[in-house]
């Protein structure tokens, strides 16, 4: 009962935080600003090869995202297991393969456990696969009757069905438009998906959820240099990827994490973190994602670190109001990714999320690819709505709102297919 009254209170201020941010949606109140090089180092020198760029340039680009925005994990785990839950030949009305896959993560005799639902094309092995976070249980991406709903604590929406902080059946395929798994099986893709409440839950409440596992005595929030939640969900993807590298049905060398959102941003810290993804995607990310933080539009460093204080780490937030005091910017997260491709979309009525700074931002990381002879994006003019660019740095932006549809998923499998040359 405590935990519900402390998030409704919490839920109570981030409305009221909402309506004192002072938004900017017009380009033109854009202020000028210095944008760091990704190609030059704190102490000014210039990076012009492979070698400089990854003993000089990224080890100290990673150590400030890690002390400075996303937080560093804290120590190792004791250890992982895998034990599966279920499986079925002929789920999806005989169209896929399932597989439901408990996994346990351990460390100071203390454990968390995370389902791993997964949608196989039949008769394959060593599958390539999109792993992507879900918001409100595993069996809300499809009808399929034999999907667990998850037990862990979930944000109260009438929408879902969703009250006292319970996942319910009620729930169950209602957000099956986000996840094309059709074409996604189609295309010769493997879905894999969590619930991301299961990892950590979505509350300003860190006595729980993958954090708790790593305190030391009497410790009750991470220090300040310290993961905050968006880092716990990149860990995460990390334990599905240990997992799969002993799955003979899944090919580990080519898992593309995805993510939408908030989950966006963690799978972009997720490919900077472990460069064992073949291919990321950052689908609507914003700021603290893809999206520049100095331009100031849309979503602010303000506005996200008062309304979701447990996204990132504390020492973030010394540069709220105050990003011409960052050293670095979004584009530089995109770099750190390479030479894994990385791919960013946006939506057109999205402007809270700021198109063109997710845009900008794959735009200025193309010339790290570049060092690897990875083509990216190749000018700073946005492209046309529905006019994808499907290169190692990809990009497009859609009409409609801050959502997942089938026309993102198509271009997903598309790119996906060329940049890992599933079709050579």
């Amino acid at each position: 009962m405590k935990t519900a009254v402390h998030f409704s209170i919490f839920l109570f201020v981030c409305t009221m935080s909402f309506a004192q941010f002072d938004t900017n949606y017009e380009e033109s109140q854009v202020r000028e600003f210095n944008l760091p090089n990704p190609l030059t180092t704190f102490a000014g020198e210039k990076i012009s090869n492979i070698s400089e760029w990854s003993e000089k340039r990224r080890p100290e680009l990673f150590e400030f995202f890690e002390n400075q925005v996303y937080g560093k994990v804290p120590g190792k785990l004791d250890s992982a297991s895998f034990k599966l839950l279920e499986e079925n030949e002929n789920a999806l009305n005989g169209k896929a393969r399932r597989k439901q896959v408990e996994v346990t993560l351990s460390k100071n005799e203390k454990s968390i456990r995370f389902t791993i639902l997964m949608f196989l094309p039949k008769k394959s092995s060593a599958t390539p696969i999109f792993l992507g976070y879900n918001f409100f249980g595993n069996h809300t991406i499809t009808n399929d009757a034999n999907v667990i709903v998850s037990e862990a604590w979930a944000m109260n929406s009438e929408e879902m069905h969703i009250s006292d902080h319970r996942l319910t059946e009620a729930s169950r395929g209602l957000r099956g438009h986000r996840w094309a798994i059709e074409k996604i099986l189609e295309g010769g893709f493997g879905l894999a998906t969590i619930y991301y409440g299961e990892i950590d839950p979505d509350k300003y409440d860190l006595s729980d959820g993958l954090h708790e596992l790593f305190y030391e005595k009497r410790q009750e929030r991470p220090k300040n240099n310290e993961w905050g939640s968006l880092a716990a969900w990149a860990f995460g993807y990390s334990s599905a990827l240990d997992y799969f590298e002993q799955d003979r049905d899944v090919d580990p060398t080519k898992v593309v994490v995805f993510g939408h959102s908030r989950l966006g941003k963690a799978a972009l810290w997720a490919g900077a973190s472990d460069q064992r993804f073949a291919g990321v995607i950052s689908n609507a990310s914003g700021c603290g994602g893809a999206a520049l933080s100095k331009r100031r539009f849309g979503e602010t460093i303000n506005v996200i670190n008062t309304s979701f204080p447990h996204w990132f780490c504390r020492n973030f937030k010394k540069y709220n109001n105050n990003e011409e005091a960052l050293a670095v910017d979004q584009h530089q997260l995109l770099t750190l990714i390479a030479p894994t491709p990385v791919y960013v979309a946006s939506a057109q009525d999205d402007q809270w999320a700021d198109p063109k700074g997710e845009f900008l931002s794959a735009y200025h990381a193309s010339t790290v690819y570049a060092l690897f002879n990875k083509k990216g994006i190749a000018t700073n003019q946005m492209p046309e709505l529905h006019t994808p660019i499907h290169t190692a740095v990809g990009y497009h932006i859609r009409a409609g709102k801050h959502d997942v549809t089938d026309y993102d998923w198509e271009q997903y499998i598309k790119w996906a297919n060329e940049v890992l040359e599933l079709n050579q």
